[in-house]
C-alpha cells in the first residue's frame, strides 16, 4: 500500500531533523568552515547524495538550523507572554533558559559564538545577525512583562534581568558540573520576578 502524503512529509521531516542534528554535531566539533558536507553526511550515516536532495550545500544548513533557533526563542516568548501574571512570565523565561542550557551547553556556545562573528566572516556574520535582530524583537517583548510588572524603569530592568541571565548561562556552560542551577534560578527569580515595586 503507497504511503501517504502525511507518512512521506513525516519520512521527509525526520530526515531533515536526522541531517539538522548531525550538522550542529559537526558545526561543533569542527567549526563551520573545517566541516564538509561529507562530514555531516557521515554523522548522519546517510549518502552524500541524501543530504543534497535535501540541502544544497552548508550554508544552507546553516540557514536552517538558524532558522529553527529563532523559531525557539519566538515560541519561549510567546509561551511566556501567554501566561496570566509577569511574574508567571519571568519565572518561565529563566526557568527554560537555564534547562535549556543546562541539557545542551554545547548548542548554547554554538549561538552565541554565532552571534559575536566578526563583520569581516561573511558568511556567519549574516546568521550571527539574524539571531541577533530576533533578540532585539523579543527583548521588547520582556521590557512589557517588566513594565507590566509595575517596575520602576522597566526597559533598564529588563536589561539588567537579561544581563543576570545571560551570564548564568554562560557560567553554565564554563563550570557546568559546580553550577547550583536549582539555586540560581531561585535567586534570579526572587531579584526580578517577586516584587512588583522596587
Amino acid at each position: 500500500m503507497p504511503r501517504t502524503q502525511e507518512e512521506n512529509e513525516r519520512i521527509r521531516q525526520a530526515s531533515k531533523d536526522k541531517i539538522e542534528a548531525a550538522a550542529m554535531t559537526i558545526f561543533i566539533k569542527k567549526g563551520y568552515h573545517t566541516t564538509s558536507i561529507d562530514d555531516v553526511a557521515k554523522q548522519a550515516q546517510i549518502s552524500k547524495g541524501l543530504l543534497y536532495n535535501y540541502y544544497k550545500g552548508k550554508e544552507e544548513l546553516l540557514a536552517a538550523l538558524v532558522q529553527v533557533r529563532i523559531g525557539e526563542l519566538v515560541e519561549v516568548m510567546e509561551t511566556a507572554a501567554a501566561l496570566k501574571t509577569p511574574v508567571d512570565q519571568l519565572r518561565y523565561i529563566v526557568e527554560g533558559a537555564l534547562d535549556n542550557v543546562y541539557r545542551r551547553p554545547d548548542v548554547y556556545r554554538f549561538y552565541l559564538n554565532l552571534q559575536t562573528q566578526p563583520e569581516d566572516d561573511r558568511v556567519l556574520a549574516v546568521y550571527g545577525d539574524q539571531l541577533n535582530e530576533e533578540s532585539r524583537i523579543q527583548f521588547e517583548l520582556q521590557c512589557k512583562m517588566f513594565e507590566n510588572l509595575g517596575v520602576r524603569e522597566p526597559r533598564l530592568r529588563s536589561l539588567h534581568f537579561s544581563a543576570t541571565l545571560h551570564g548564568a548561562m554562560l557560567m553554565l556552560t564554563t563550570y557546568p558540573n559546580g553550577f547550583p542551577v536549582k539555586e540560581i534560578k531561585e535567586q534570579i527569580i526572587q531579584e526580578y520576578c517577586i516584587y512588583s515595586a522596587e
